[in-house]
């Protein structure tokens, strides 16, 4: 009897030790995949906010009708602040991820890699979110913009009939779902394969904390 219990007693201990070994390579494997995640995401929101950067600026320098209706556009100070507002959301998600990305690289602790990938997540969780109620907001704020700037479009805008009208507001309204449905599935794409594997290394930190 007292030797099965010192076989018992044995057989604990190797698991335990063979837990630890596992779990002291585990963690390492975790936290360079997970900096690995975060690097990546870092280097898309860059690429993101020159694309947009890029978007902005070069109809301005090619096209003198598009200065010319830009350049009314910024004289409104709802439309100045809505562009202003949206870089400055684009620089501040770019530097949060930055800063996540260099918390990850130093730090040495489960729980506080657990916490950096939390941030992480509700980062980009807020950009997505910001970004498809600015689709929202915008579309009809472009709309009356050239309602009140372009001449021609207001003038046969005031000539519609009801029936019209109500198309118009059809086909507004199918827009904003389109935009809505076409960012979301490319914010998803984008984002969405690479915040699964985040969150499986969550899962995983879990596991290691429990």
């Amino acid at each position: 009897m007292d030797e099965l219990e010192l076989l018992k007693k044995d057989w604990n201990k190797d698991t335990a030790a063979y837990k630890n070994y596992a779990d002291s390579d585990l963690y390492p494997m975790l936290h360079k995949k997970s900096f690995s995640i975060v690097k990546t995401l870092f280097y898309i929101s860059l690429a993101e906010l020159g694309f947009w950067i890029l978007i902005n600026i070069l109809p301005y320098f090619l096209s003198s009708n598009y200065k010319e209706s830009i350049s009314k556009s910024y004289e409104n100070p709802i439309y100045m602040s809505i562009s202003i507002l949206s870089f400055l959301v684009i620089f501040v998600f770019v530097y949060l991820l930055f800063k996540s990305q260099k918390s990850i690289s130093s730090t040495d602790n489960a729980k506080k890699l657990m916490e950096s990938i939390l941030n992480t997540r509700k980062v980009i969780k807020y950009y997505v979110l910001y970004n498809l109620i600015m689709i929202f907001i915008t579309i009809p704020l472009s709309l009356y913009f050239e309602f009140n700037q372009n001449i021609a479009f207001h003038n046969q805008v005031e000539a519609f009939n009801s029936k019209q009208m109500l198309l118009l507001f059809g086909f507004v309204v199918l827009l904003i779902g389109v935009l809505l449905v076409v960012f979301w599935l490319f914010y998803k794409l984008l984002y969405g394969i690479l915040l699964k594997r985040l969150n499986r290394n969550y899962s995983e930190l879990k596991k290691l904390e429990v």
